[in-house]
This record gives C-alpha cells, sequence and structure tokens, in this order.
C-alpha cells in the first residue's frame, strides 16, 4: 500500500507538471501566431494561387521536424506528425486562400495587394479569415510537434487552398485535395476543422450535430427571347421580362414549398446580363445564382422544382430556357459519434458555458468533401471583442477579428488531438 500510494503521487505530479509544462506551451506561442497572421494578413493571395503562403508553412513545418508534401493540389501543403506510439491517425484542416476584396480597414498590417480577377481590378483581402485558421494550425503543429512523445498515434496536418472555390476552368479546394489521396498514406480516421466568426464572442465555441453549413449550388440560367425595338414589344419576346417571372418563382419554392420548419434553404440570383440599349428588347438573357439546403432530399426537391419553373415560365411568356447547375459544396455535415466523443474536450479547454450549441448556417465549406469520406467535426471560433455590439461581416472590406481568441483555436485542436487518439 505504502509504494502503490507513492507511486500514486509520482504519477499525480508528473502529470500536473506535464499540464503546466503545456500550459505555458501555450503561452510561449500566442505571440507567434499572431505574428503569422497578421504576415497573412497583409500579403493575401487568391485560390490556387497561394505559393508564398505556402513557402511559409512549408518552411516552418520542416523546422520542426515534419515530414512534408508540398503542391498537392497546386499550392496545398501536408505534413506528417508521427508519435512515439502507433495508433489512429487523425487530420486538422485549415484553409489558406484569400478573396477579391479590397480592404478598408486601417489595421497597420491591412492588405495592400491588388490583382486582376476576371478581368476586374481588384484588391486581395483575407476577409473570411482563412489567415488565423493557417496561423492557429501552425501553432498546433509546432505545440504537438514539442510533445510528439504524449501522442499515440498520427497526426496529419491539412494546409489546403482554394476553399473559396478554384478559378473558372481548374480543380482545387478539398475535391481535388482528396482526388490526389490527403486522406490516405496513412488513411486518416477522423478529421477536425475550425472556422473563425467576427461576430462570436472571444472565448466561445459553437458547435452542432448533423448538418452545420449548407451545400452550395451554382446555377446559371439562359433565357431566350426574340430581339425587337423597344417601342414595338409586340413584336418580339421579351427574355428581361421573363427572367424578372422567373426570379418571383424561384422564391415560391422557398416560402410556399420547401418545409423551413425542418431545414433552412435558400435560393438567390445574385447576377443578371441582358441588353445593350435603353431601346433595344434583346434576344437573350442570363441569370446567375445560388441554392442552400441543408436536407439532401430537400435539396433534391429544389433542383427539380428549379428546373420545371424555369423552362415553364419561359415558354408560357413565348421564349425558352435552359438551366445548370453546378455543386460547389456538399453538406457539412458534423458525425454525431464523434462530436459526442469530443465534446468533453471543448468544454474543458474553453469551459462548459462557453461551448454553446447552435443553429446551422446557409454559408458553405468545402470540408464537407472530406465529411463524406471520413468521419468528422467542424466547429465555430469567437472572434469578435467581448461586449462588442458591432459585428465585421465576412466577405466584406471591413471584415475584422479580435486576435485574442486565436490561442483558444491552438488549445482547442491541440487537446482534440491528444483526448481523439489516446483515448
Amino acid at each position: 500500500m505504502k509504494y502503490l500510494f507513492l507511486i500514486c503521487i509520482f504519477f499525480g505530479i508528473f502529470k500536473s507538471f506535464s499540464q503546466t509544462n503545456l500550459e505555458q506551451q501555450f503561452i510561449d506561442i500566442e505571440e507567434k501566431v499572431i505574428e503569422w497572421r497578421r504576415h497573412f494578413h497583409e500579403n493575401p493571395e487568391l485560390s490556387n494561387r497561394e505559393f508564398k503562403t505556402a513557402e511559409t508553412i512549408a518552411n516552418h513545418l520542416k523546422s520542426l521536424g515534419l515530414e512534408v508534401k508540398t503542391g498537392v493540389a497546386h499550392t496545398g501543403v501536408v505534413a506528417i506528425l508521427k508519435g512515439n506510439k502507433p495508433g489512429k491517425v487523425i487530420a486538422l484542416r485549415a484553409d489558406i486562400d484569400a478573396l477579391p476584396v479590397t480592404e478598408r480597414n486601417d489595421l497597420a498590417f491591412k492588405s495592400k495587394v491588388k490583382t486582376t480577377f476576371l478581368n476586374t481590378e481588384t484588391g486581395v483581402m483575407h476577409a473570411c479569415g482563412h489567415d488565423t485558421h493557417t496561423a492557429i494550425l501552425m501553432g498546433v503543429a509546432e505545440i504537438l510537434s514539442k510533445n510528439k512523445n504524449k501522442i499515440k498515434g498520427t497526426v496529419k496536418f491539412i494546409f489546403q487552398p482554394a476553399e473559396e472555390g478554384p478559378p473558372p476552368g481548374e480543380e482545387g479546394g478539398a475535391k481535388l485535395m482528396i482526388k490526389e489521396g490527403v486522406l490516405e498514406n496513412p488513411k486518416v480516421d477522423a478529421i477536425f476543422g475550425l472556422h473563425i466568426r467576427s461576430n462570436y464572442e472571444v472565448g466561445t465555441i459553437h458547435y452542432k450535430k448533423g448538418g452545420i453549413m449548407a451545400s452550395v449550388e451554382r446555377f446559371v440560367i439562359n433565357v431566350k427571347g426574340k430581339q425587337t425595338h423597344g417601342g414595338r414589344p409586340w413584336q418580339g419576346v421579351d427574355p428581361i421580362l421573363i427572367s424578372a417571372k422567373i426570379i418571383g418563382g424561384l422564391q415560391t419554392i422557398i416560402s410556399r414549398e420547401s418545409k423551413l420548419v425542418d431545414e433552412a434553404a435558400v435560393i438567390t440570383v445574385g447576377k443578371i446580363t441582358a441588353g445593350t440599349r435603353f431601346n433595344i428588347i434583346p434576344e437573350t438573357a442570363e441569370l446567375i445564382g445560388t441554392v442552400r439546403t441543408l436536407d439532401p432530399q430537400m435539396r433534391e426537391h429544389i433542383e427539380k422544382r428549379i428546373t420545371e419553373m424555369v423552362t415553364t415560365l419561359a415558354k408560357a411568356y413565348g421564349g425558352e430556357a435552359t438551366i445548370d447547375f453546378q455543386n460547389f459544396t456538399a453538406i457539412t455535415y458534423n458525425d454525431a459519434d464523434l462530436v459526442d466523443k469530443m465534446l468533453p474536450t471543448l468544454q474543458r479547454v474553453a469551459g462548459t458555458e462557453n461551448v454553446r450549441l447552435r443553429k446551422a448556417t446557409t454559408g458553405g465549406e468545402d470540408f464537407s468533401y472530406y465529411q463524406e469520406i471520413v468521419p468528422g467535426f467542424y466547429f465555430f471560433l469567437g472572434g469578435m471583442t467581448p461586449g462588442n455590439t458591432e459585428a465585421f461581416p465576412h466577405h466584406t472590406p471591413d471584415f475584422k477579428i479580435d486576435e485574442s481568441g486565436l490561442l483558444l483555436g491552438v488549445k482547442t485542436l491541440t487537446n482534440i488531438t491528444f483526448d481523439f487518439l489516446n483515448n
């Protein structure tokens, strides 16, 4: 009994020392994470063009002694950390691309990068927080590499390009990463990711089982009428009028046919192109938009009804119309068992009161494609200064986050890794 008592004391002291040591490592890494984030924010790069970003990531991972592969899905970086004991394989993913947005903030590290995107001069900005995701995962990689003796299994770090979608005519993003074998060699057992949110308070984590983000589809509707003089509309068929009827009709699919008490759904027409002059009724019109759904059956129904409505309405007004769908993301679907397993970890790290169940969002994420193959858990990290009443929306020139929230991201992904692999 005496020896057993001494052994228990020894392991208790060792565990306490280990935890204290890890906490000090978190404190030490915070400044570096913020510096990385600021560097990426000041030097953003668009999808499939993240060359300097990838170089910075790869150099850091190599300095940690990890097995590093570059050029995955064009500019992606993948690194492997093997623990001292065999076990499962966990993947941690961060997206690294920026958006064609001109920054309006007055930050010292404000982006001044300019480029041409789809024949339009524009700024480039990390207007969605991918710079924070990248910096967080670089911090996690450094912490875990210093603690590989505590890891039973393997960690795969995935720095993914083109989450916002590859340029027209190119492949990219999670689909191409998967196609090039990122979930194999070694085969991944589960994957985790996070997204910072400018409207959630720093220190909080938000999660949901099942569908947490919507599938995203792009559609293109081509309407054909008959060109004529603007003063003699009876001599032609007006594709602009038909387009207006189609837009109104599409909204009834949401407001009158979709069971929104079960899951949300959205149809948005974001672009209309038609005509050349004020006094000419053109021959054609083009409508481009998006469909967001959180339920596979609802998605199938909405696609079917859009196709029926577009063709029928065009015909009713004397014209013709075709529609083409392009899938951008699947439903970001959190594995219920994995959420149950890892929820205690989130609560321990952030505090139970700071881990909050949320409703789904109609934003989309190509993290969903990984989840179609292996169990995955995707959650949101608070990035708004506590007490602030003004959020800075994502995908806008004014997007801004509170960097004090980044350390919780590092702690959470690090502890998720330890708990998933060792328990």
